[in-house]
């Protein structure tokens, strides 16, 4: 029976452990209810981070810069707020096409998204 808790517990600790990393994003109305402020650049050379929007949650897994939507904040693991200019935003990014693209170019910004 003690076995059965451990491993139970085991099994669920690295369940959340996995979503620790995944970066399931709700983007904000307002810049004070955001952790970080972004930008979207006009292009890839210009960016912190290049940015592949995953179809499911399941597929936004570490901080490489593959990001899933939420619809509520609560499933979010990071809340931001698209700002107007560059100047403003904590982190600039640039939406790729393949998942293949998504990668950081400013390795300095990486903790933003943890």
């Amino acid at each position: 029976m003690k076995y059965r808790c451990i491993l139970q517990f085991l099994f669920l600790l690295l369940l959340f452990s996995n979503e620790a990393n995944a970066q399931k994003i709700f983007s904000t109305d307002y810049a004070s209810q955001a952790d970080i402020k972004v930008f979207v650049v006009d292009y890839e050379s210009k960016a912190d981070l290049c940015v592949y929007k995953v179809r499911y949650d399941s597929q936004a897994t570490g901080n490489q810069g593959l990001w899933s939507f939420v619809n509520y904040a609560s499933q979010a693991d990071k809340k931001i707020f698209f700002v107007d200019y560059a100047s403003q935003a904590d982190l600039l990014i640039y939406f790729v096409d393949y998942q293949s693209q998504s990668e950081w170019r400013n390795n300095s910004k990486k903790q933003l998204m943890y």
